[in-house]
């Protein structure tokens, strides 16, 4: 690295080192992972029986009473995407009969959970929504919901957003992972805690939401509430670069960083010391009526990854104690039946201090178990089995990018992948001491995604940290368990509020 960029890189605030790194895997990509099969309910994915549910749903909260829970939720994304053809409807020439989708808003335009604000929005305007349609006049509605003048949800995060409609109130995600949070994060201190991870530009109103609708749970429920927040660091955004692999200069000269995707959020998870960890994102809540479903299947994966620990735990200890044939063999037990591990060719062969050794290493990582659910289709990180530099075999979460399509085999594995993570986890972060993990010790420096973007008219490439369920957490110890498909209900669309499941 010549010395005029390492000082603009040091003169930005950023470390040279990483961005060295950064500019390299620009020039020489990612390594493809070596699938050695897709993990199915036969092999490598729980599937719980009834007993298990049930077993789970009664001893998961007595456990959970005596320990710190937090529910982490990232929600620093913005919601224009959800917006995406309604902007461009509103850039074009108001023609309803060329977008089905700005068709179908306009046509169910009162089954909205915020049609209510809308509508007050037109009134002070001297309008109404009736009058609009009565007028054809779509792209006032449509402005009206976007624009800053009007309810600015074009520039809200979806967090933020009315989703659903009772009777007595229209809530948002935001208030709906509240609710959420107090049916299986109830933790020590009839405490439910929970983390969302914001942009700055949004805290303050994010507080606004939350702050009245705690008082009001509080008051119902007598339960406490601790909600916190952090941004995602400005030390993890990645370098931009030119097509050519040369940094990106700006007009003013400076460098361009661009945020790291999610796997960005690993800072902020390391920053959070519990005994249990959930994972959710911000657009993935139902109504109250299907709740039901989610709360049972969180306690099930809750209630394994405890009842698991204890085991990782209790064998670690004795290792602790003393390398014996015994302890060598509890250890292995739980590597391979309780978390379902592979062990390398030729561990029988090797002698008991080195299993002793290897087993200890294997076993004192941070422990995730992700819910699965079967493929529809949707977008979403498949499971794999995947072979380790040591010979072992691992569960990973991985993207369509980290898998060489070229190589027959690898393709196979993929076709045959019946299942997908749609974000949700429960991770166990602290080692047998009660120690905290450094989670950045464990992730995969060697995964991330370089996709194509543009700035000011130019085309660039920018690069995404490893993803904070694949690469992210690539060392940590992980089970998959079958969920039911409704506990998946993402909003990834504005008319996707439309659907059964969020009225």
């Amino acid at each position: 690295m010549d010395a005029l960029l390492k000082e603009k890189i040091i003169g930005q605030g950023m470390s040279p080192g990483p961005v060295e790194e950064q500019i390299n895997n620009f020039k020489n990509g990612f390594p493809f992972l070596t699938i050695t099969a897709p993990a199915t309910p036969v092999d490598g994915i729980k599937v719980m029986t009834e007993e298990e549910l049930n077993h789970f749903v009664e001893t998961y909260p007595m456990n959970a009473a005596s320990i710190d829970v937090v529910k982490f939720v990232p929600a620093s994304g913005a919601a224009s995407r959800m917006f995406k053809d309604l902007f461009a409807f509103l850039d074009g020439d108001g023609d309803l009969s060329k977008s089905a989708f700005v068709q179908k808003f306009i046509d169910k335009i009162e089954k909205f959970a915020f049609y209510d604000d809308l509508n007050a929005v037109l009134e002070n305007k001297g309008t109404s929504i009736s009058d609009c349609l009565d007028r054809k006049d779509y792209k006032e509605i449509v402005a009206s919901l976007l624009l800053d003048d009007g309810l600015g949800y074009g520039n809200l995060p979806k967090g933020l957003l009315k989703f659903h409609s009772y009777p007595d109130a229209r809530r948002t995600p935001a208030y709906e992972h509240l609710v959420e949070g107090m049916q299986y994060a109830v933790g020590h201190g009839n405490t439910v805690q929970i983390h969302f991870t914001v942009s700055p530009e949004h805290e303050i109103k994010f507080k606004e939401e939350v702050n009245g609708i705690i008082a009001q749970l509080e008051s119902l429920t007598g339960l406490k509430f601790k909600v916190t927040y952090s941004e995602q660091k400005r030390a993890t955004n990645t370098i931009a670069v030119t097509m050519e692999n040369e940094p990106f200069l700006e007009e003013d000269g400076t460098l361009l960083f661009r945020p790291a995707g999610h796997g960005a959020l690993l800072e902020n998870l390391n920053d959070i010391s519990a005994d249990l960890i959930f994972i959710k994102n911000i657009d993935n809540v139902v109504p109250d009526r299907l709740k039901p479903e989610t709360k049972k299947y969180k306690m099930a994966i809750g209630g394994l990854l405890l009842e698991i620990q204890a085991k990782v735990f209790a064998a670690l200890e004795e290792l602790n104690r003393e390398f014996s044939q015994d302890t060598v063999d509890q250890a292995q037990q739980v590597f391979t039946e309780d978390l379902g591990a592979k062990l390398p060719e030729g561990f029988a062969d090797k002698t008991m201090v080195e299993k002793a050794n290897f087993l200890k290493s294997k076993l004192n990582r941070p422990i995730r178990v992700c819910g699965m659910v079967k493929n529809t289709g949707e977008p979403g990180g498949g499971p794999f089995w995947i072979l380790e530099d040591d010979g072992s075999q691992s569960l990973q979460i991985l993207e369509t990018a980290q898998i060489d399509l070229e190589d027959p085999e690898s393709k196979k594995h993929m076709m045959a992948s019946t299942h997908f993570n749609p974000v949700d986890l429960v991770c166990g972060t602290k080692d047998y001491k009660g120690k905290d993990f450094d989670l950045l010790e464990y992730r995969d420096m060697k995964t991330g995604f370089i996709t194509e973007k543009s700035k000011s008219g130019r085309d660039l490439k920018a690069l995404e940290l490893p993803g904070l369920w694949n690469g992210s957490m690539s060392g940590w110890n992980t089970l998959f368990v079958e969920v039911p498909l409704i506990t998946f209900n993402p909003v990834k669309t504005v008319n996707d509020l439309l659907r059964d499941e969020h009225q």
